[in-house]
C-alpha cells in the first residue's frame, strides 16, 4: 500500500512537472508580451499627439550651424527634405554585450527606436533571448525622465534603472543622434559651436539639465563619431562608473536619395580599454511628417 502510494505520488509530481514545462514552452512561443505591448501602445499614442511640421529644410535654416555640420547636411542630401516630426530606426541581429559582476555576455538583439523632435524624447525596444528564454529591454526618455528596464521570460524584471544620472545619459544619447534626424539638430534646445573644419561642439538643454559632446566629421561631410563625458556607465547589477562614451557611424550608403550610415556602434572608453557594446549594421531609418 505504501509502495503504491509512493508510486502514485511520484507520477503526480512528474505529471505536474511535465505540464509546467509544456506551459512554459507555450508561453515563450506566444508573441504577446507586456513589455512589447506597452512600447507599441505608447508609440501609437505619441505619434497620434504630434502636431504638423510645415516646410522643408533650407539653407537659411542651417546658416547658424558650424561649417562641418552644414557640409554634413549637404552631403547627406537633407537640403529640401521635408521637416520631420519623428524618426524610426530598426536594427536586426545586432551584437550586444552586457556586463554583470565584471563578466561580459553577448546577445543577438533586434532593436527598434523612435526619436521625437518637438521635445527631446527617445524610446527603444530590445527583443532577444538568453539561453532560449525571452529577454526584452525598454529604454525610455520622456518629459526629462530617463529609464532603462530589462525583463526576462516576459515577467521577471532583471533591472530597472532610473535617477538623475540616467536622465542625463538619455538626454546626451538623444543629442548624439540629432544629426541622423536632422530636424532635431535645428531645434532651439541644441546650441552649436564650431571647433575646426572637422569638429563641432553641441550642447542640449531641456528640463533643467544640460549635456554636451563633440561631433567629428571627415572632409567629405560624413559624421564619423560623437564623444561625450556626460554619460555614466551602468552595469546590469546597478554598478556605476564614470567613463567617456562614443557613438560611431560608418559605411554611408545612398538610400532613397539620402546618404545614411549603415553601421552604428556604441563604445565605452574605460581606463582599461575600449568596450564596444552595441555593434549594428543594415540599419533602416524612416522619417515621418504629420
Amino acid at each position: 500500500m505504501n509502495l503504491k502510494s509512493g508510486r502514485n505520488k511520484f507520477m503526480y509530481v512528474i505529471t505536474i512537472a511535465v505540464l509546467l514545462i509544456v506551459f512554459i514552452v507555450i508561453f515563450f512561443q506566444i508573441p504577446y508580451s507586456k513589455t512589447k505591448s506597452v512600447f507599441h501602445r505608447l508609440m501609437k499614442t505619441k505619434i497620434s499627439e504630434i502636431t504638423s511640421e510645415h516646410g522643408s529644410i533650407t539653407e537659411e535654416d542651417m546658416k547658424h550651424l558650424p561649417a562641418p555640420v552644414q557640409r554634413y547636411f549637404r552631403y547627406c542630401g537633407y537640403i529640401g527634405l521635408p521637416k520631420m516630426t519623428y524618426m524610426k530606426a530598426t536594427f536586426k541581429n545586432v551584437d550586444f554585450y552586457m556586463i554583470k559582476g565584471g563578466k561580459k555576455s553577448k546577445l543577438k538583439i533586434d532593436y527598434t527606436q523612435y526619436n521625437f523632435i518637438k521635445k527631446p524624447e527617445r524610446f527603444a525596444l530590445i527583443d532577444s533571448s538568453m539561453y532560449g528564454i525571452p529577454f526584452e529591454g525598454f529604454d525610455s526618455y520622456q518629459k526629462g525622465i530617463g529609464s532603462m528596464k530589462g525583463v526576462l521570460a516576459k515577467l521577471i524584471t532583471l533591472f530597472d534603472q532610473r535617477g538623475e544620472a540616467m536622465d542625463k545619459a538619455c538626454l546626451v544619447t538623444f543629442l548624439s543622434e540629432c544629426l541622423i534626424v536632422p530636424s532635431a539638430a535645428l531645434q532651439d534646445y541644441i546650441t552649436w559651436e564650431e571647433i575646426d573644419d572637422t569638429h563641432a561642439k553641441a550642447v542640449i538643454t531641456c528640463y533643467g539639465l544640460s549635456a554636451e559632446g563633440i561631433f567629428t566629421f571627415n572632409e567629405k561631410g560624413e559624421m564619423l563619431s560623437f564623444r561625450t563625458k556626460d554619460r555614466t556607465s551602468t552595469d546590469m547589477d546597478g554598478t556605476q562608473r564614470e567613463a567617456e562614451w562614443s557613438a560611431i557611424l560608418s559605411d554611408y550608403r545612398l538610400v532613397n536619395g539620402l546618404r545614411c550610415p549603415n553601421v552604428l556602434q556604441a563604445v565605452w572608453h574605460y581606463p582599461e580599454g575600449d568596450f564596444l557594446y552595441f555593434d549594428g549594421n543594415n540599419v533602416k531609418i524612416e522619417y515621418n511628417r504629420k
